[in-house]
């Protein structure tokens, strides 16, 4: 990896430099389908670029990792690939004022989901290919300047085995012979082979893209008469593997697509501008999502082949709108470099919620931000890893680890604190002048503040060096004084900063007073905006109120803080959090509560209790599945290890309580019944899951579908119940990709000293696996149950991982890193350990340190809990 990196002072010395005018790119995947001779798989890469040089006869490079380069030709002229391609670089010496240059090479087919990424399908042989580049693998697919700020058009040409349909970025054109090559409805197509693009708009190399295989597509159009009277006409399309089709809910998606376009142009007054609008959802995918303009990528565990919760499809709505505010913040306006990644992550971030809020059917998608979204950012913002909002990245490996809580969920808290700060009116319109200003081009964070200064009236400065320019997350706690009548005669917000990051910051809050009515209910009878600046503000408004039993000192989750209590306020959500009827206000106090835990405030066993006595209660379902997930860390991570048996029994009561008590067919009832699963340990859970399975006993109204089937195997297999032979009679019932992954999981899941080693060898001795079934395999090594199992593995860990940041890609060196560390060995020695290890390689490459820091931060955090939750032994 470190031979593929770019620094940021290179990306600046090349821009100064350079100015591209296009690329032609020509690429053969004929290969993708050929017999395999037990080599790694190749395909050929043509591409031509005509750029400018600032400097006549000086010097450059341009980006490629490809195994061979048979011709590189520059301004007429035949190098010797063997002089000027060291692998990742290809030299270029005594440019001119205008140039031409011509890579021939043999590029690689992906495993690991970066590049193009070859998938065959276990269910019928066919072969599916898509490209992912962010940050910046499009040079493993053809040459390029691969960095954000030179943009340029494309155009692309590929031909592709008989029978297969390409997408690309720009829509189809003619082909040889007359015969187009615009993919037709249900994944036609032509059977030619050659199929060339249009040529795109002037974008980045990362978010170009092409897609190709025998893919089930479907087609729909939206329309729109702007306000100059002509007609905006935008082709859709979405596509899957064909063994998906049967579950593609297309119209669902094109519904979503449809609405956001409607709720862009009725807000950027700036028409998409990409021409068509494309969606495909392909196989081992590694991110949520990208952006690509006319060609958006997606997961395809997007398509839901059993029954999910409404969460679900919230989800997958926020992410369509996410990836379609992309068109503009960050597509049509790109940063300069990847420090400013906020200007289009966290941006699109927040569109996807404000977007999901203000044009689907998924109203209350602010509570799922609040509860979920920033729960994400709370944790990356107390690492020692935090970074500002507006990081410092020297490279493509700190680049890469910075698609981060911070960039996208912080960075949208701070947006929805920004709305409230300057009217959502003067955002909207800083927006529009943003687009116009800076359209096909490259910004940085002045250009954006600098039109938020003039349509707000506000001095940005301030606000940005306060929320973009420092790291760390403040505390509010509520401090409220009574008078002899049991009024409120001074109510204060204290705000505290950690010792590492100690900057107060401008909050702009909401101040709810809930109290007890005598029917039983926890409602709010008092509400005041303020703001909040100093380290203790007064609230002057709510002198003389009547005596809360709650301070809500976040209400409506205005702005980005851990939210605090007095202790009036936390008696009352001990024994009344149920009771809260307003459901936004409800998930920010689970927030706090389990913030609370995280920082050996509150012992994890008081929190699960909380859950046990009032999820039940809990009307939205996201924060329902947020909860089970919260009580669940709880127990493996923070609970005292004398208590974790007790605990584990205790919550798999009750979530069998509560799934027998759900309304059949519900999604609650789904809900409880796969944290049954999880949280199954004895002998009598694991009996009922197994019967579940066989159909001998059933819970009235609850499909055990196939993805279900899955979700008890897994307790079943990780405690000894289902073996190998189970495993694989699940897999010939469920034959698939998806099947593939579960078996995987399961099987490395199972209580056994040779199991655990091969999984272990598979990972990390052996690049063989797919991204999808490392991140598979390495998903059922560590169980909770088998802590004494994987002990061995903590040293081992240590011994291996720089070597395995060395030879594996970036993306297998992070699941592995990250998903091998040894947490559930939580133990002041494994502490001491990392470290030793972070002592030991001062050298290593510092996105890897960063990687086991944040590790031994978690670890140092959970035993800081555990130590909390000891204490509530003897009470």
């Amino acid at each position: 990896m470190p031979g593929e990196n770019l620094t940021r002072d290179e990306a600046r010395e090349r821009a100064a430099l350079l100015s591209v005018d296009g690329y032609d790119v020509e690429l053969d995947l004929r290969s993708a389908v050929a017999d395999g001779d037990g080599e790694p798989r190749t395909f050929r890469s043509v591409t031509t670029i005509r750029f400018r040089c600032s400097e006549p006869g000086a010097s450059t490079f341009a980006d490629l990792v490809a195994p061979g380069v048979t011709a590189v030709t520059l301004n007429g002229k035949d190098l010797d690939p063997g002089e000027v391609f060291d692998g990742s670089r290809i030299v270029l010496e005594d440019l001119a004022a205008e140039n031409e240059l011509t890579v021939d090479a043999r590029c690689a087919y992906s495993r690991t989901g970066e590049g193009l990424h070859r998938f065959v399908d276990p269910e019928d042989g066919e072969v599916y290919l898509y490209t992912q580049y962010e940050p910046a693998d499009a040079r493993r697919v053809f040459a390029n300047f691969e960095q954000p700020d030179l943009k340029a058009p494309y155009r692309f040409e590929v031909r592709a085995p008989e029978g297969w349909t390409v997408w690309s970025n720009g829509a189809g054109e003619l082909t040889e012979g007359g015969r187009e090559a615009l993919p037709q409805k249900g994944g036609g197509g032509r059977r030619a082979g050659v199929w060339r693009f249009a040529e795109t708009k002037p974008i980045s190399t990362y978010i170009t893209c092409v897609v190709a295989g025998p893919y089930h597509y479907v087609t729909d159009r939206y329309e729109r008469v702007l306000a100059d009277g002509t007609k905006l006409e935008i082709p859709l399309g979405a596509m899957c593997r064909k063994g998906l089709a049967p579950h593609f809910d297309a119209d669902d998606v094109f519904l979503v697509t449809k609405q956001g376009l409607d709720f862009f142009h009725d807000h950027f007054d700036y028409p998409y501008p990409f021409g068509k609008y494309d969606q495909a959802f392909v196989p081992e995918y590694n991110l949520g999502a990208m952006e690509n303009p006319g060609l958006v990528t997606f997961r395809e565990e997007y398509i839901f082949r059993g029954k999910v919760t409404r969460a679900s499809y919230e989800a997958r709505a926020n992410v369509i709108l996410h990836e379609m505010a992309h068109m503009w913040f960050g597509d049509l306006v790109t940063m300069e470099w990847w420090d400013d990644l906020w200007l289009k992550e966290s941006f699109a971030d927040f569109m996807g919620t404000f977007a999901g809020v203000g044009a689907t059917r998924f109203k209350d998608a602010w509570i799922t931000f609040a509860n979920r979204r920033k729960a994400w950012a709370y944790r990356a913002d107390q690492l020692p890893s935090t970074h500002p909002i507006t990081a410092d990245i020297r490279d493509l490996q700190d680049a890469k680890l910075n698609f981060d809580g911070i960039t996208y969920a912080k960075g949208a808290s701070v947006l929805k604190q920004l709305v409230a700060y300057v009217g959502q009116d003067a955002f909207l319109e800083g927006a529009r002048r943003y687009f116009k200003r800076h359209a096909y081009g490259n910004t940085r964070l002045g250009d954006l503040l600098s039109v938020l200064a003039e349509t707000s009236g506000r001095d940005m400065t301030v606000w940005a060096r306060s929320w973009l320019q420092t790291a760390g997350v403040n505390s509010l706690t509520p401090q409220v004084l009574l008078d002899a009548e049991g009024r409120v005669s001074e109510l204060a917000v204290v705000q505290e900063a950690p010792e590492s990051h100690p900057e107060e910051r401008p909050h702009r809050i909401a101040v709810g007073l809930y109290r007890l009515t005598p029917g039983g209910a926890l409602e709010r009878y008092a509400r005041v905006e303020t703001d909040v600046h100093e380290p203790r503000t007064v609230v002057a408004d709510l002198a003389g109120a009547e005596a809360p039993d709650l301070v809500l000192v976040n209400d409506d989750d205005l702005t980005y803080c851990k939210t605090r209590f007095d202790d009036t306020s936390l008696a009352t959500l001990r024994e009344h959090l149920g009771a809260l009827t307003d459901p936004l206000a409800r998930a920010l106090c689970w927030s706090a509560l389990w913030n609370l835990t995280r920082d050996a405030l509150l012992p994890a066993r008081d929190f699960v209790d909380l859950v046990l006595r009032f999820a039940g209660r809990e009307s939205d379902i996201g924060v329902l599945q947020m909860l089970h997930a919260w009580a669940d860390s709880a127990l493996v991570h923070y609970a005292a290890p004398g208590w974790r048996e007790t605990g584990a029994e205790l919550l798999a009561q009750g979530a069998l309580r509560e799934l027998e008590a759900a309304e059949p067919g519900s999604e609650h009832q789904l809900a409880w019944a796969r944290f049954f699963a999880t949280v199954a340990s004895g002998e009598t859970d694991l009996a009922l899951l197994q019967r579940l399975l066989d159909g001998t006993e059933s819970v009235d109204g609850l499909e055990v579908d196939q993805e279900l089937r899955w979700a008890f195997l897994q307790p079943l297999a990780a405690h000894g119940v289902a073996g190998e032979r189970e495993l694989a009679a699940e897999l010939a019932r469920d034959d698939t990709a998806s099947g593939k992954r579960h078996q995987v999981r399961c099987l490395a899941a199972r209580p056994s000293a040779a199991v655990k080693a091969q999984a272990w060898a598979q990972v990390v001795e052996s690049d063989a696996l797919s991204n999808a079934l490392v991140e598979a395999t390495i998903a059922g090594f560590a169980q909770p149950s088998q802590r004494e199992l994987t002990a061995p593995y903590a040293e081992l860990y240590f011994a291996a991982i720089e070597r395995v940041w060395r030879e594996r890609s970036i993306q297998i060196g992070m699941d592995v890193v990250r998903g091998l560390f040894p947490s559930l060995q939580d133990s002041p020695g494994t502490l001491r350990s990392a470290d030793a290890w972070l002592a030991a390689h001062e050298g290593a490459a510092p996105a890897l340190r960063r990687l086991v820091l944040e590790a031994r931060d978690d670890l140092a955090r959970a035993l800081r809990a555990q130590a909390c939750d000891a204490e509530a032994d003897g009470r």
